[in-house]
């Protein structure tokens, strides 16, 4: 019991910087979510061989809340536009809910380096934001199709909720950075619900888990978690237009480039 405060108490602390990180930076958090988890996660009985899933399912259903409260304030401005979202909806339901299973296919070493690279290429962009030039519109519905599945599916692998995938595609398919935004919201949901279904799934059946997971989500670290991190994000969102966030920006690029480099060579 001793282990499962200690680590509850952590996971509130993480769920406060990452709420208000997401709200300052307009990040996601599973970037960092998956690597505290990493280390937090053993201290309450999670063997290596399942520790990397239990990081990367928790991290997506923690985001489950935190796209809901994005995707509200969205659709209450308008920035929601379901014509996209109806084309996108059907490749990111699949390939959201495919990835715990492919996840459960890699080796977690293979899967671990996977994930460090993909954190080290967001921090590169971040530092370097990629300029996107619009199309003329959308391309055809079995192409949409293909590219959702491919999107939910790293989404799901990586444990994060898509914007940052998702927001440049749906500007380069013609949509205002707003719109982007708002959509991206609304399907982070999705990704994240059924991802976190995914993951379940998967982890149905391994009995080696310890008490208190639902398939590979570790249920008390995101219940801490969501319960601090939607009351920081407003914070964050309010000091966004007071700090200096380009810079903070390229020092958390950095924060995440160390991150990536020790997941890829632990």
């Amino acid at each position: 019991m001793d282990t499962i405060v200690w680590l509850m108490v952590w996971c509130l602390i993480l769920g406060s910087f990452v709420g208000f990180l997401a709200g300052l930076l307009g990040i996601g958090g599973g970037l960092i979510i998956v690597p505290a988890l990493l280390y937090l996660l053993p201290k309450v009985g999670i063997s290596e061989p399942h520790l990397l899933y239990v990081a990367i399912a928790t991290s997506l259903s923690a985001i489950i809340l935190t796209s809901a409260s994005s995707a509200k304030a969205h659709w209450g401005r308008g920035n929601v536009d379901f014509t996209v979202l109806k084309a996108l909806l059907p490749g990111i339901v699949i390939g959201a809910f495919l990835s715990g299973f492919i996840a459960k296919a890699f080796l977690g070493a293979y899967l671990q380096q996977v994930f460090a690279i993909f954190v080290m290429l967001m921090a590169i962009n971040m530092w370097f934001p990629l300029k996107v030039n619009a199309a003329a519109g959308l391309p055809s519905n079995s192409v949409i199709f293909v590219i959702g599945i491919i999107i939910a599916m790293i989404s799901g692998l990586m444990g994060i909720g898509g914007g940052v995938l998702l927001v440049p595609f749906l500007v380069w398919c013609g949509l205002a950075m707003a719109k982007a935004v708002g959509t991206s919201s609304m399907i982070g949901i999705v990704i994240a619900c059924f991802g976190s279904l995914g993951y379940i799934t998967t982890g149905w059946d391994v009995h080696s888990l310890p008490a208190g997971t639902l398939g590979y989500i570790y249920v008390p670290a995101l219940l801490a978690i969501v319960s601090t991190s939607v009351l920081t994000a407003p914070l964050g969102a309010k000091a966004a237009s007071i700090w200096p966030t380009p810079i903070l920006k390229r020092i958390f690029a950095l924060l995440l480039i160390v991150i990536g480099v020790k997941l890829l060579l632990s």
